[in-house]
């Protein structure tokens, strides 16, 4: 196995953090997209499972997070999400031309994977999604847009509903790169990019494995519920997981979720 760090210019220049980890013969690339605030180191865990699988794994942090460059948890415009994560799935299939490419997102990384798909169908082999933001049912930053001044942040109060398991909560809250201040440019750029989700759901045709756990205290698992119904997938797969929380990755539970998530990938290389 072979672990690479480097920073790659994105569509407009910033430069985002990526590491790889390599495997011998893999069998496919997963790209791996992470939530508000949080940062690719987070995924450690699943990224080790992967890599037992025969997959080569590519993680970066989204622009203004963690080691990326960027203003701190902001965005502009909502495509930028979309567009980095264009950019480091270009990467990933540059660099792994004969085998399969796919994306594993979370929460704000689930939004900004579903709208990849939906901005860049066709592009890979398939899509899972964990705890997506894709619908905004449950209000967690109240009505939008937010009615503050632009440039104002607001502070990371997530960390509570993140899992069930104290020990990740305890670890969130201590984590220096988890970032403490959201902007309101970002949440009103994200829920606009909701609702644009929502008008071409009909655009996104990828096979895709939604999955959310049942007691998200962020994320209501209603959106994955929408979400499956409106996109236009002839290979689309629910599930909703009982009294799991918002990171089914990182829940006690995790290794079935994990793994379920894995044998979706494998049915489909």
């Amino acid at each position: 196995m072979r672990m690479a760090e480097t920073m790659l210019a994105s569509f407009d220049g910033t430069k985002l953090y990526l590491k790889k980890d390599l495997v011998d013969n893999a069998k496919a690339a997963v790209v791996v997209v992470h939530g508000l605030c949080e940062h690719a180191n987070r995924y450690d865990y699943v990224t080790e499972k992967l890599i037992a699988r025969g997959f080569n794994v590519y993680r970066f942090d989204h622009r203004g997070h963690a080691r990326s460059e960027g203003k701190r948890i902001f965005y502009s415009d909502f495509n930028e999400i979309i567009d980095d994560v264009n950019s480091v799935v270009d990467v990933a299939l540059q660099e792994n031309p004969n085998v399969p490419v796919f994306v594993i997102g979370h929460s704000m990384g689930g939004f900004a994977t579903t709208a990849f798909g939906t901005k860049y169908p066709g592009k890979v082999k398939g899509i899972v999604l964990s705890g997506a933001l894709t619908r905004y049912t449950k209000k967690i930053f109240g009505e939008t847009p937010i009615d503050l001044p632009l440039g104002t942040y607001l502070p990371n109060e997530l960390g509570d509903g993140v899992c069930g398991n104290p020990e990740v909560v305890t670890a969130y809250a201590n984590d220096p790169l988890v970032e403490k201040q959201i902007s309101v440019d970002l949440l009103n750029n994200l829920i606009e990019g909701v609702e644009w989700l929502k008008v071409n759901a009909q655009q996104f045709i990828d096979p895709v494995f939604i999955m959310h756990g049942a007691n998200d205290g962020i994320i209501s698992d209603e959106d994955s519920l929408i979400l499956y119904g409106d996109i236009a997938s002839t290979d689309k797969s629910l599930k909703i997981y009982a009294h799991l929380m918002h990171e089914i990755f990182n829940e006690t539970a995790r290794d079935e979720v994990i793994e379920e998530a894995i044998s979706w990938i494998e049915k489909r290389i």
